[in-house]
């Protein structure tokens, strides 16, 4: 079967290592980002609780602010795309929140359009 040989064991385990925390890792990405809207509530909370620019939108639902925008900032229609317009006005936590899910999506597509392991 295999000789002793040392460097083919430890190839051997960490390969398998390898494959166990990948499987690891997407199921449980799976599980916590997909059935669950655990994650998404709690992003959304602090960013309703943290931002000032959606404190503002908040008052008036599906309407941009009244008259022009403060200086230096773009108010568009979704919410979403105003914070990422106004990225450097925005809170840490907000550039945070933005960042996770800005650079979970761009790395999904990458990996995911080539055949890499990605959930």
């Amino acid at each position: 079967m295999w000789p002793l040989d040392p460097s083919r064991k430890e190839v051997l385990g960490f390969a398998v290592s390898c494959r166990v925390l990948t499987l690891a890792l997407q199921v449980l990405t799976r599980f916590l980002c997909s059935s669950t809207p655990i994650v998404y509530w709690f992003s959304a909370h602090l960013l309703l609780d943290q931002e000032p620019l959606l404190r503002s939108l908040e008052a008036m639902p599906g309407k941009p602010p009244a008259g022009h925008p403060p200086p230096g900032q773009k108010v568009p229609r979704n919410s979403m795309m105003g914070l990422l317009y106004n990225w450097k006005t925005c809170s840490l936590v907000t550039r945070c929140i933005l960042g996770y899910f800005v650079t979970y999506w761009l790395l999904g597509l990458l990996l995911h359009c080539n055949w890499l392991p990605w959930t």
